[in-house]
């Protein structure tokens, strides 16, 4: 049950109605830890057990801890041991393996749980979190914190401190209608019209399709891909948060135009900013930072983005993106205060430029797990090929489900809106709804749910 089906609408209208039920307003946690837990099971069922047993794990843990600290870190390693025997256990056997017991080759035959990424590090999360804060929680407030359908699969990461001062009664009259409605017909479209149909042209990016693909359009491809990247995970944290917002929850926003960015670091505060701010906070921070001198400050951008880079998925090619934009991190670091003192608008937009093309090219990688086929597709980008008949790209086309992304990027920026905005405004979010219905391209997954 994806957020673009139509089962998917009508379990969000039923567990809405049912959420806002005078005499279940004292009840309305269990009603949504209910729906989360449907929701998950509805893919994956044989999997629910393991979300409760990471569920309860943590709390077990959480509690312990605030009678020993020593507890946390060990609910921390019982967390990434979930994660490392579900998500890398892909690197040292290969599947579908025989042990010869029942149990082990039911556990090591399971499938990569959807969201248990995710779900890990918002367990982390609330183990360093609250006892810092000295705020003990049920087991069901954590089942909602952790499970919580809108975020469960594909984030925004909620740190728990954000998150668990808002879990208290709701009531419908305070629901911020008008805003949640902009947040899900933004993400919608961006999803159905923009990431669906650019998803269609950025298939010849496969391997071996790429291979009858002519240099110049390898290049405009990737281009492509950046912006069908975008507008995926913008169109999946957009209706994440105004689901959320139905529910009286506020997510923190995860993208700010990030393509605009003028350094990598700039880069990285703009995209997937929960993210972001998970790693520099749970992971960078606790390393050092940059306390102990430059040859660490390097040692700690590279090895958190490395790291970054194999929580997307267990293959070389997504190690090799982290530590490359962790070494951009690193090389351009000693100058990135003395480029922001110059003013001339045109070093601006070459430096964001630069950055574009950087983080466009390094997509290879995440778009082509195997490192041989990105090694390939990379160094296709600079020897040209005769092929007889290589596949037409539609350029038209490509800018029109491209236009979108540019639009909000550099002739949209966030600013209070005049009286005339404001007016047309309703007309211009109806369009967009219009045309992610009539235009959407054909159905494709969420990129970030394989994570």
């Amino acid at each position: 049950m994806t957020f673009t089906s139509w089962p998917f609408a009508i379990f969000v209208g039923v567990v809405f109605a049912i959420y806002y039920l005078p005499f279940l307003r004292r009840a309305q946690v269990y009603v949504l830890i209910a729906a989360s837990i449907f929701f998950y099971g509805y893919g994956q069922p044989e999997l629910l057990p393991l979300l409760v047993v990471a569920v309860v794990g943590t709390w077990l843990f959480l509690v312990l801890s605030f009678k020993h600290r020593g507890w946390a870190a060990a609910g921390i390693i019982f967390n990434l041991g979930l994660l490392a025997f579900f998500k890398y256990k892909f690197l040292f056997v290969a599947l579908p393996i025989a042990t010869g017991h029942a149990l082990g080759d039911f556990l090591l035959n399971l499938p990569l749980p959807i969201g248990i990424s995710f779900f890990v590090f918002h367990n982390i999360s609330l183990l360093v979190d609250l006892p810092k804060l000295g705020r003990p929680a049920t087991v069901w407030e954590i089942f909602l914190y952790v499970i919580f359908f809108p975020q469960l699969v594909s984030g925004p990461i909620t740190q728990a401190r954000n998150f668990f001062p808002q879990i208290e009664p709701k009531e419908l009259s305070k629901v911020p209608f008008a805003e949640a409605t902009r947040w899900l017909v933004l993400g919608y479209f961006f999803k159905l019209y923009c990431a669906n149909n650019l998803n269609e042209m950025t298939s010849y990016m496969a391997h071996p399709l790429f291979e009858t693909v002519k240099m110049g359009d390898k290049w405009l491809l990737l281009f492509l891909y950046s912006f069908q990247i975008y507008a995926d995970f913008f169109g999946y944290s957009s209706i994440a948060l105004g689901l959320a917002l139905l529910f009286g929850y506020r997510l923190p926003e995860n993208f700010n135009r990030p393509y605009i960015s003028r350094s990598i670091a700039e880069f990285w505060r703009r995209w997937h900013i929960s993210l972001s701010s998970w790693l520099r906070n749970y992971l960078y921070i606790p390393l050092g930072g940059s306390l102990h001198g430059p040859a660490r400050t390097y040692f700690n951008l590279i090895a958190v983005m490395g790291l970054g880079g194999l929580w997307h998925g267990a293959a070389l090619s997504y190690l090799v993106w982290g530590l490359m934009h962790g070494v951009l991190l690193a090389i351009e670091r000693p100058f990135v205060d003395r480029l922001d003192g110059l003013k001339s608008p045109a070093i601006q937009v070459f430096r964001a430029a630069v950055v574009f093309l950087a983080v466009s090219m390094l997509w290879i990688f995440f778009k082509l797990p195997d490192f041989s086929h990105a090694a390939s597709y990379f160094a296709g980008l600079f020897s040209a090929s005769d092929i007889e008949h290589p596949p037409k790209i539609y350029r038209s086309l490509a800018l029109a489900y491209s236009l979108p992304v540019i639009l909000q990027h550099f002739i949209l920026p966030r600013q209070p809106q005049r009286a005339w905005v404001r007016a047309i405004e309703p007309f211009v979010y109806g369009a967009l709804a219009a045309l992610a219905y009539a235009e959407a391209g054909p159905e494709s997954a969420f990129i970030y749910f394989q994570f």
